[in-house]
């Protein structure tokens, strides 16, 4: 395949060449981002998969359209909020663009965690079970953050560092942030016809197929739930485990105050030895239980 020398993104060991991809769609004199039309796409797709889920487990998916809509509201104020905390180097110097969106700027765990605290509330008021919930919306997050990846692409943000692998994107210079380029990405820079671009892992592309992955494992484990709670924590122990070692790749990493250590690696690596630890207990304590009654039935 020819390759467009002035395309916007290139995957150059797969032949795949993007030759213009735009960040807003204008209608008359206002903009729309096309990271906050993909993610209000995720939104609503991921309220469907978790009232489907909520159906398959038995529950009343009605309650889904509720939840959903307060998850949703404290979800956005939640990654809004993380992103800025761990980010205050630049909002403090600069307070007004805190409320400045429309550029990205959103941290998912953030979002995570509000969601799961505003379903332990709305599950309190509603006399509900928080985990017969959270194993019906797993779901739905999964395919909420499956396509928020997709918004990070059209940002051209959410990258990893250089690499020549076979899945290496290429990205115009111009149209990244120049904070999101670290030495050793612009130590590789590749000049086509005068334009320079990067090269880069593509994250983004990496954990949107885990989440499937996960999604899929979800879906599949559904019927053979042996306890509430049983799919979230599989949904915490494989994004967990995933997000730990994509995190480590991205050169945008939200570090813990003063220090160098990236604060969604560790808690994704907390998230994972969390969940999987709670998992085994619960299947080895359910094998106990078994032999023991097996044991009872003989003698």
């Amino acid at each position: 395949m020819e390759i467009d020398m002035g395309a916007d993104v290139r995957f150059p060991h797969l032949g795949i060449v993007i030759d213009s991809l735009g960040k807003t769609i204008n209608i008359g004199n206002f903009s729309i981002a096309y990271y906050g039309i993909v993610i209000a796409l995720g939104m609503v797709a991921g309220f469907f998969m978790a009232s489907w889920q909520a159906t398959r487990l038995g529950q009343d998916k009605d309650i889904y359209l509720d939840l959903a809509l307060w998850d949703i509201i404290f979800a956005i104020i939640g990654a809004r909020l993380y992103y800025v905390i761990f980010s205050w180097d630049y909002y403090g110097k600069h307070p007004m663009e805190i409320l400045n969106t429309r550029g990205g700027g959103m941290a998912i765990y953030g979002g995570v965690i509000a969601g799961v605290l505003t379903t332990f509330i709305f599950a309190k008021v509603k006399k509900l079970s928080f985990f017969d919930l959270t194993d019906a919306a797993c779901g739905g997050l999964l395919v909420g953050q499956i396509f928020g990846r997709w918004g990070n692409f059209f940002n051209r943000e959410a990258f990893g560092g250089y690499t020549d692998n076979l899945f290496a994107m290429q990205l115009k210079r111009s149209q990244v942030r120049a904070g999101d380029m670290t030495k050793d990405v612009l130590k590789h820079l590749v000049n086509i016809d005068g334009i320079q671009y990067i090269q880069v892992h593509p994250t983004f592309l990496y954990e949107l197929l885990w989440n499937i992955g996960v999604l899929a494992v979800v879906l599949l484990w559904t019927k053979k739930r042996k306890y509430k709670g049983q799919l979230f924590l599989i949904y915490l122990c494989g994004y967990g485990l995933g997000r730990c070692w994509i995190e480590g790749l991205r050169t945008d990493q939200l570090k813990f105050f003063g220090t160098q250590i990236a604060i969604s690696q560790i808690l994704s690596a907390v998230l994972f030895l969390g969940a999987a630890g709670i998992l085994l207990w619960k299947a080895v304590k359910a094998k106990r239980e078994k032999n023991a009654q097996e044991s009872i039935v003989k003698d």
